[in-house]
């Protein structure tokens, strides 16, 4: 097999630069033939990634956080929308929160994730496309979309710049919550019914968490068919962090403002206020009026350190 591995050099806080000759060497270690290639400018993984599927690369590999592996996963669809749908995907977890790999099963170290590639364990995962925002043609996610609260802490832990994973965003949360705590009126329509109601935040799921360790949907199943949905009503400051716990333990179904469900599509729209939001950590909006988000079954293969047998 032929793999493309797709390093961003900025992933990381420049964690994954740091580490490239120990992905080279690993993956020399392993026996595996690749080509290596760095991006340059936002969406170049994305354009990368749709040239080696249709140039006939077997595996694409994102050496990167979720954000270049989000791009990686564009670039692919767009091929498999030509026709063009015979490569495996996967990631070498190098990125600040790297939750998307996470939920993918790549869990392990680097030197893990290496290996994991060499076993060629493999699975179908669905894949999301939501509409909306700055991507009102939509945008593809494998991990999940972010409503409100969560996404105003992802704008935030981009600036902190000297902490990585679960840190950054802890920080990111204490200041959220000073100067992002006006929850938006939202109505919420899936599964053939709406509501609406104030709204903290909404995570569409695809994965399990997200922030590097908080866990919206801890038995989310990126193979199921589904979304897995964890919505949230107005919540005060101080209640905020009250739910940081539960949220850490993936608990949080237990509290009364928390609403959980399942859905192949959701529709949200913001009756009073906005909706910033993202996607796999990435910009969708700051001030958007209506996103919606549908399911795509099986779309994409997978290699994953998890032996699906």
């Amino acid at each position: 097999m032929k793999y493309l591995v797709i390093v961003n050099p900025t992933s990381g806080r420049g964690y994954a630069e740091r580490v490239t000759p120990q992905i080279e060497a690993g993956m020399q270690e392993h026996g595996l033939d690749f080509d290596l290639t760095r991006t340059e400018r936002p969406w170049h993984a994305a354009d990368i990634a749709e040239k080696a599927v249709k140039n006939g690369y077997d595996v694409i590999v994102a050496a990167s956080g979720d954000g270049t592996a989000n791009e990686a996963i564009n670039g692919m669809m767009r091929a498999r929308a030509a026709g063009f749908n015979d490569t495996a995907f996967s990631i070498l977890p190098v990125g600040t929160g790297n939750d998307m790999a996470y939920g993918l099963g790549m869990r392990g170290t680097l030197e893990e994730s290496i290996a994991a590639l060499a076993q060629n364990y493999r699975k179908k995962i669905d894949i999301g496309l939501v509409k909306g925002g700055d991507y009102p043609e939509g945008r593809y996610f494998a991990n999940g979309v972010g409503i409100g609260f969560d996404a105003a802490v992802g704008f935030v832990a981009t600036k902190v710049r000297w902490a990585r994973g679960l840190l950054a965003y802890l920080i990111a949360v204490i200041q959220t919550v000073f100067i992002y705590y006006k929850s938006p009126t939202v109505e919420i329509t899936y599964n053939d019914a709406s509501y609406t109601q104030p709204s903290l935040m909404a995570s569409i799921m695809n994965g399990q968490r997200m922030g590097g360790g908080f866990y919206m949907a801890p038995q989310g199943d990126p193979g199921d068919g589904h979304f897995d949905l964890c919505i949230a009503s107005e919540a005060s400051r101080m209640r905020i962090f009250g739910l940081i716990p539960y949220f850490l333990k993936g608990t949080q179904v237990s509290q009364p403002e928390i609403t959980t469900g399942r859905t192949d599509k959701i529709t949200i729209k913001a009756v009073k206020g906005v909706l910033p939001a993202h996607c796999d950590g990435e910009t969708l909006c700051e001030s958007g009026q209506e996103l919606s988000a549908e399911i795509i079954p099986a779309a994409i293969e997978i290699i994953t350190s998890e032996n699906p047998a």
